[in-house]
């Protein structure tokens, strides 16, 4: 096998003839060997409202290694995530990275399944502020998540499991409306997903040359378990704390500091109010007003009006239910891997 590694603009030059995914797909790693084939498994039940899935992939260090896909929360409202791909240009195997953006670009013709068939992204959509779920070709447990629909047209039993693009896999061209997404705004990977990338690379298990090409269950679902861990420790320490209504993934905060200070001092307001007007009910004033210190026979301390607690945004309450999981058998049909 022969492997090399190029700068970014070698690279581009050695790819010419094969449309790139975006200013952000930078093409760093030359491979004289095609990744394996995309593997079958099972996707996951997304966590929260608003996740989106991003597919598994085979990413390559001083070998193939399979990167699960999972559910990340996307770094901004409507936006969409377009896979990365490998892709021939004759003597070797470059890869091209995913992206954020309005709308989903091209990613080779890929089938990576769960609503990526090979273009665009099916297994679900943007209404205004809140993602829907197609549970024809996405896994859903509806009984905790609501915001879905079914469309069944979209599900892509072509049955190709290349993981590149060109001879002897797949041989699609970008559109023009995907040349066009090419060109619009973008985002990398976020934090979670780069997280995710090292995880994979550092586990033995999801190398191709330790699983033959076959990830076992076990260890993407050790992966899993670890990436619920640390979600769930973000979320004790309420950094990314999720509601259980409406889009979930981006949550709602519960006032600025300022409205939370204002809400606090009114309730501290309200009780100095309530002390006044005990006072005032048992003692004599000339000068009664809501305010007002009342006199009595004894001099009576004045009214405290400072501000309480902000309210707790620790992920406790509301917040922290999303946590919880409900197992029905509600799945959705297949169409995806």
């Amino acid at each position: 096998m022969k492997t090399k590694f190029s700068t970014v603009a070698l690279a581009a030059l050695l790819f010419v003839g094969l449309p790139l995914t975006s200013s952000f797909a930078q093409i760093g790693i030359s491979v004289g060997i095609a990744p394996p084939p995309i593997p079958i498994y099972q996707q996951p039940y997304p966590p929260a409202a608003g996740y989106i899935w991003t597919p598994g992939y085979w990413a390559y260090d001083s070998g193939y290694y399979w990167v699960p896909g999972v559910w990340v929360p996307p770094p901004r409202v409507g936006f969409l995530w377009t896979p990365g791909y490998w892709g021939y240009n004759g003597s070797n195997y470059f890869f091209n990275e995913g992206y954020w953006g309005p709308t989903v670009g091209f990613y080779g013709g890929i089938n990576y399944g769960y609503g990526y068939g090979g273009q665009g992204y099916y297994g679900g959509r943007w209404v205004g502020n809140t993602f829907r779920y197609n549970t024809a070709v996405t896994r859903v447990n509806t009984s905790v998540i609501h915001n879905t629909y079914v469309n069944k047209q979209v599900v892509n039993n072509t049955g190709s499991r290349a993981s590149f693009n060109g001879p002897g896999g797949t041989t699609a061209k970008a559109t023009a409306q995907e040349q066009a997404a090419a060109k619009a705004e973008h985002i990398p990977a976020t934090s979670a997903q780069q997280s995710r990338v090292e995880a994979a690379k550092n586990n033995p298990a999801l190398h191709a040359a330790n699983n033959n090409g076959k990830p076992n269950a076990e260890a993407i679902k050790a992966l899993d378990r670890n990436n619920e861990a640390q979600v769930d420790a973000g979320k004790a320490k309420g950094k990314g704390a999720l509601e259980t209504k409406g889009n979930s993934a981006f949550g709602h905060k519960q006032g600025d500091a300022s409205t939370r200070t204002t809400g606090s001092q009114n309730n501290a307001y309200g009780k100095a109010q309530s002390a006044d007007a005990h006072a005032s009910h048992a003692a004599k004033s000339h000068h009664a007003s809501p305010h007002a210190q009342v006199a009595s026979h004894r001099p009576q301390p004045a009214p405290v009006r400072q501000a309480g607690p902000a309210a707790s945004t620790n992920g406790k309450g509301k917040a922290a239910q999303t946590g919880k999981k409900k197992k029905p058998e509600n799945e959705g049909p297949g169409g995806g891997h």
